[in-house]
């Protein structure tokens, strides 16, 4: 396969053997312009590549090392033995990802693993992507967002925001923040993770909600510290790697204090929705919460 892509401003060229990439990935397949293209060369071998430079960071499913020309990753699965693909940045508008054999029968056509490889979230991070961990629903026409750790009740609320006020789940898993001169905006990403919904599409930026479950249902915007300090676990971020981080925290920054960030506690009923739908409608005389010292 030969085929170039868009995600988020980021447009690439992907030259792979055939049968690897996910559909997910497929819906993002653009006509992208000679010049501003980034190109990834991924192919099947007997034997990886081993980085030669200092090794970043060490993780049970990944290797990161410096490389000549930027960074380079041997790539695993957690709970199997050996490394199962390498990438490396061979020139600044170039990749290079070789796959060990056991690669394409445990992962070919899936989406977190394929995506994986590519390290978008370093290539969309200069043009002021962030990835989030979260339910990305498309309501009124604007991207209302539930994030938070996994079991927290992200799906539920999107899926109750979906039954009871017609809101449209655009991505059960992700969606890619960036900012505009009309403020900012939620699009796709090309990985859903087990909900299968993914569409590549993007809107405004109403709000983000991170649910927790109790008893009773409230909701109440927090101050732009708390709303950092909340959302940083949720952006995808290469911790080894300092400038990525500075750049990281100073786009979360910016966007919790131009996008509503709101706690909301609640059941799994529709009295949760509308109690968050009665606050949004009255952001103005919203309470503040004070974020813990």
């Amino acid at each position: 396969m030969d085929k170039r892509f868009e995600v988020g401003g980021f447009c690439f060229r992907l030259c792979c053997p055939d049968g690897l990439a996910p559909a997910n990935l497929m819906k993002f397949a653009a006509d992208a312009p000679e010049e501003e293209e980034y190109t990834y060369r991924m192919i099947e071998a007997e034997t990886l590549p081993l980085p030669a430079g200092d090794c970043l960071a060490r993780r049970e499913d990944a290797e990161i090392y410096a490389a000549p020309a930027g960074e380079a990753r041997l790539l695993g699965a957690r709970g199997v033995p050996g490394w199962l693909a390498c990438y490396e940045e061979v020139s600044p508008r170039e990749a290079r990802i070789v796959l060990a054999p056991g690669w394409r029968p445990r992962f070919a056509g899936v989406d977190t693993a394929f995506t994986g490889l590519l390290a978008l979230e370093r290539r969309v991070l200069p043009l002021g992507g962030l990835v989030l961990h979260c339910a990305f629903a498309d309501w009124e026409g604007e991207a209302l967002l539930f994030s938070g750790p996994s079991g927290i009740g992200k799906s539920t609320q999107a899926g109750l925001w979906q039954k009871y006020r017609g809101a449209r789940i655009l991505n059960g898993d992700r969606a890619l923040l960036l900012p505009g001169p009309e403020g900012w905006t939620a699009g796709g990403w090309p990985v859903c993770g087990s909900s299968e919904i993914c569409f590549n599409q993007r809107r405004k930026l109403r709000a983000i909600v991170l649910p927790t479950q109790e008893t009773e249902n409230f909701a109440r915007r927090l101050r732009p510290a708390a709303a950092f300090a909340a959302l940083y676990g949720q952006v995808t971020v290469n911790r080894w790697n300092p400038t990525a981080c500075a750049r990281a925290a100073d786009l979360l920054e910016q966007l919790c204090r131009s996008v509503p960030v709101w706690r909301l506690g609640c059941t799994i009923s529709q009295n949760a929705v509308d109690c968050l739908a009665a606050a949004l409608a009255e952001e103005g005389g919203a309470r503040h919460e004070t974020p813990n010292p």
